[in-house]
């Protein structure tokens, strides 16, 4: 059980780390002209919403279908997760507050971190695998999240780092959770990966990629198929290990 504990711990640290990491490279003195900036910065959050589409596409559904045994109430899964994520923006208010990408982070890391801990000992490869997409996702959202927060008043880049750096134990708490009630659990573990993929989905719509989007710009959708390319990649490279 400890050398799970350690290994459960170990992944989602790493994983949630790029989240501080992308806020620290989005904190380095901004790039010029202002063109290239703005352009680089929407690219980022589509590269972003790229890997979390991949995520669900190639990883969070057919798992989640796979656990639950292939059953029809997979779909009414995705459709309450989708719901559900618009409960919690309306509640939060966040399109006021505008930001979109702290959602991102903290509603796709912490269901999937869940969902990690409990892959961990039923399928350790797709663990690894989830471990990878998280952290490739956490980054550019850890960019954009940085940009974000940053801009609030009251928020200096070392106060907005730290915050950035205390979301990354979410990561372990929930991943643990995840290890301990439902690793046991396939059709529960299912239905989490299931309702995340929905809000996920509901988030890229709503949120991710209407900002992602520049007037006679190619750099976003670009960055969209580069993200969905990555996590594809990832799948099929651990596929063949």
């Amino acid at each position: 059980m400890f050398p799970d504990i350690l290994y459960i711990v170990g992944l989602t640290i790493l994983a949630g780390a790029c989240i501080p990491l992308g806020g620290l490279l989005a904190s380095f003195e901004r790039i010029g002209p202002n063109w290239l900036e703005e352009e680089f910065r929407h690219f980022l959050i589509a590269l972003g919403g790229g890997i979390l589409l991949g995520a669900v596409s190639v990883v969070l559904i057919p798992e989640g279908q796979s656990s639950m045994g292939g059953s029809i109430w997979a779909i009414p899964a995705i459709i309450a997760g989708g719901l559900l994520f618009f409960v919690i923006e309306r509640i939060l208010g966040l399109q006021r507050r505008d930001s979109p990408q702290l959602m991102g982070v903290m509603l796709d890391f912490i269901p999937e971190a869940t969902a990690l801990g409990g892959l961990a000992v039923v399928s350790p490869e797709t663990a690894v695998l989830m471990a990878v997409l998280i952290a490739m996702q956490n980054l550019p959202e850890g960019f954009n999240a940085y940009r974000e927060i940053s801009s609030l008043p009251g928020y200096t880049s070392r106060k907005t780092l730290g915050f950035m750096g205390c979301l990354v134990i979410t990561g372990p708490l929930a991943g643990l959770l995840g290890y301990f009630f439902l690793s046991e659990r396939p059709i529960a573990l299912g239905a989490i990966m299931l309702v995340a993929s929905g809000g996920i989905l509901y988030l890229i719509f709503q949120d991710i990629a209407p900002q992602s989007r520049l007037e006679h710009h190619w750099g976003p959708p670009l960055g969209a198929v580069v993200g969905f390319c990555m996590a594809l990649f990832s799948h099929d490279l651990l596929g063949q290990v």
